[in-house]
């Protein structure tokens, strides 16, 4: 009997890619944390995704896979890594005691 396979999250895979600022298409999501027409904010296996721009959608949302598809004009896209900003901040903490 063969064994199934574990896939972990370092292992999945990632990708983002941009048509036109009017599709976004995102690999890699685990959960959408909240959405509106300006904003949508995505935990992904990379951190913390933070969408803006104007009329945004989700097209496609499948989180079983980590796909989602997010049509509207697309402003910005960047991640956040919240672990970093708590190393940086007890650095900070030790250096001021």
């Amino acid at each position: 009997m063969e064994g199934k396979k574990e896939i972990r999250i370092e292992d999945k895979k990632s990708s983002l890619t941009l048509e036109n600022r009017r599709k976004l298409s995102i690999t890699g999501v685990l959960e959408v944390i909240s959405f509106n027409d300006y904003q949508i904010l995505l935990n992904t296996s990379l951190g913390s995704m933070n969408i803006r721009g104007e009329g945004l959608r989700m097209n496609k949302l499948d989180v079983q896979n980590g796909d989602v598809i997010i049509i509207g004009k697309i402003n910005s896209c960047a991640y956040s890594n919240s672990e970093n900003k708590k190393d940086n901040e007890s650095i900070f903490s030790k250096l001021f005691k």
